[in-house]
């Protein structure tokens, strides 16, 4: 790999920005093409996707904190998964292993002390071991029963010491395997949003129409409803808008603020209006059942700020565009 970078000599600091970069994106480049039919990746997915247990992390130093990473994003798409410290594995932890977990021990050069003493222990309970390591010669490489190579020239900082391309690599490799299990297993949105209940994205997954419509009054007035009780509804249910029904309770229309403004400036004579005479026909619509984050498109797409509810013809509210607001999908 060449590390090359033109520099200005004027600008260290962008200098030694773009350099680092440009080095650790070289390396990820060097990782996928590493991955081929002769490697050991395939075999380790299925290894994990077949286990009957969880995906085990352990790391020691920087190698750890990606560790814990990785096991964030497997947990987070339908892997089991926990973080194991390799320090405190040999010093009481290692009955966090269970049989029927695969282990995954992070270390770019696969001869830290800890690593050295860990590995045989797991060995010895009989899981699975999975090296991720930059050293295919290592104690590491040589005791794992597969090994992930992480190709590393050089690390991005100028002392080739501080972890930088080889805590990039381990990550980007962490990700290759949570996103592999996600086409063995066919993970479709609907899964994600399990696992993501509490976020604005698990909501843009799962939260439905009828859910944010619930929490306010259903503003109606009938078709010859006057200019005031037009005004008292859309004032009193506090949603800019009200809709309008005949009389056996079937949609007519809709009335907003804009409607009135929109009024108030083409007429002078308020005494007869009645709210099917300014009322805007064939208002946009939406149904329950509905993904909020469909809503959010339809106002969007329209420009308006307030959608009515139907549920087979029948009128059962109003979805705002500050609902969507308070909930985080805008």
């Amino acid at each position: 790999m060449s590390h090359t970078v033109k520099t200005t000599g004027t600008h260290p600091v962008l200098d030694a920005a773009q350099r680092t970069i440009r080095i650790e994106a070289e390396a990820l480049l060097a990782l996928a093409d590493s991955l081929d039919d002769t490697t050991d990746f395939q075999a380790c997915v299925e290894a994990i996707y077949r286990c009957q247990g969880r995906a085990v992390l352990t790391g020691i130093g920087k190698s750890a904190i990606v560790a814990q990473k990785i096991v964030a994003t497997l947990n987070s798409t339908g892997q089991p998964a926990l973080f194991l410290h390799a320090a405190d594995a040999i010093h009481g932890d290692l009955g966090m292993i269970q049989p029927g977990d695969v282990v995954l021990c992070l270390s770019k050069s696969g001869e830290s002390a800890e690593i050295k003493v860990l590995v045989p222990l797991v060995k010895n309970f009989g899981n699975c071991l999975i090296a991720i390591t930059a050293n295919r010669q290592s104690t590491l490489a040589r005791q794992a029963d597969y090994v992930l190579w992480t190709p590393i020239d050089q690390e991005a900082d100028p002392n080739n010491l501080a972890p930088t391309t080889s805590t990039t690599s381990q990550m980007a490799l962490g990700d290759a395997i949570a996103v592999a299990l996600l086409a063995l297993r066919g993970f479709s949105p609907s899964d994600f949003a399990k696992f993501h209940p509490g976020g604005a994205l698990g909501k843009q997954l799962y939260l439905r129409v009828h859910e944010l419509c619930a929490l306010h009054e259903q503003p109606m007035v009938h078709a010859n409803a006057t200019l005031r009780e037009v005004i008292l509804e859309i004032t009193g249910k506090r949603l800019g808008a009200t809709a309008v029904l005949d009389d056996a309770g079937a949609l007519l229309g809709i009335v907003t603020d804009g409607d009135l403004r929109r009024m108030l400036q083409h007429s002078t004579d308020f005494g007869h209006i009645t709210a099917q005479e300014i009322m805007t026909r064939s208002p946009k619509t939406i149904d329950p059942d509905a993904l909020a984050v469909d809503a959010l498109a339809l106002l969007r797409q329209h420009s308006i700020s307030q959608l009515l509810v139907l549920k087979d013809g029948q009128y059962q509210g109003i979805v705002h565009l500050h609902d969507l607001v308070r909930e985080g999908l805008v």
